[in-house]
């Protein structure tokens, strides 16, 4: 979708729970090498990239988590390249139609300002399978949102490695490095209730799992678990842990 100028529509996300600053942003859209490839890339060096994005995901995620108040500062700059609704990047000269503009940026930045810093969340090996088997489901097909076209969920995905439901799922669609992932599930444009942005600040989350690759239709998409444990368990309560406590899911019954 473009508008008189030729601006591109942005990209978009879908959220689930249950329970040198210049160069950075020339990088952050349509033409990071990460994630752009011709038709000439090889495969391998095609998962390199894939599983180098995915790291940096989830560092970006952790420094945001640790540095709210920098990270204000960061989409300070980034409000800059505002033009009404549309982004103007530089290096991108026909621009990206947003919903909200300016106001969400800025509302996000007032949320970074007074959100107290939280601890980095931890790689969790099931969450990165169950993300990455939901990724290349979706991007196989084209599809978006949260259920699988088996019709499993975000929990479901994880049991099925062997974990269990309580987990919440963030997933990003377009094309950008790991600082326009992150920065958009943050400002969270176009999105009632802010569920990304809410979701990387979660402090009861301790782990996360990134799963990335490429799309059908939106051309990229990268989905991040989430959860307190890792494997999504529960957690189990400060006291009941002092006591040995362990959780124990009932078997289920049938009614006659």
């Amino acid at each position: 979708m473009t508008d008189g100028r030729g601006a591109r529509a942005g990209s978009g996300g879908s959220v689930y729970v249950r329970i040198a600053k210049t160069a950075r942003w020339t990088a952050a859209l349509g033409a990071c090498a990460m994630f752009l490839t011709n038709a000439a890339a090889h495969a391998g060096e095609r998962a390199n990239d894939v599983s180098r994005l995915e790291r940096d995901v989830l560092t970006e995620i952790n420094y945001a988590r640790e540095h709210p108040q920098e990270y204000a500062e960061m989409l300070r700059e980034y409000r800059e390249f505002f033009d009404g609704r549309v982004l103007f990047l530089p290096g991108d000269p026909n621009g990206v139609i947003t919903n909200e503009g300016i106001p969400a940026v800025d509302e996000a930045i007032d949320f970074l300002e007074r959100q107290a810093p939280l601890p980095p969340l931890s790689r969790a090996e099931l969450l990165v399978l169950a993300a990455q088997d939901h990724a290349d489901d979706q991007g196989a097909y084209g599809g978006s949102g949260h259920v699988s076209r088996d019709g499993s969920s975000p929990g479901d995905r994880v049991k099925r490695r062997g974990g269990d439901i309580y987990v919440g799922e963030g997933i990003w669609y377009g094309n950008g490095d790991a600082g326009a992932v992150v920065r958009s599930l943050i400002v969270d444009d176009g999105v009632r209730g802010r569920g990304h942005r809410a979701l990387l600040f979660q402090a009861d989350f301790r782990y996360a799992g990134v799963g990335c690759g490429a799309h059908r239709r939106f051309g990229n998409i990268c989905v991040v678990d989430f959860s307190g444990t890792a494997d999504g368990s529960p957690v189990l309560p400060g006291w009941a842990k002092a006591r040995g406590g362990q959780v124990f899911r009932m078997p289920a019954t049938t009614k006659r």
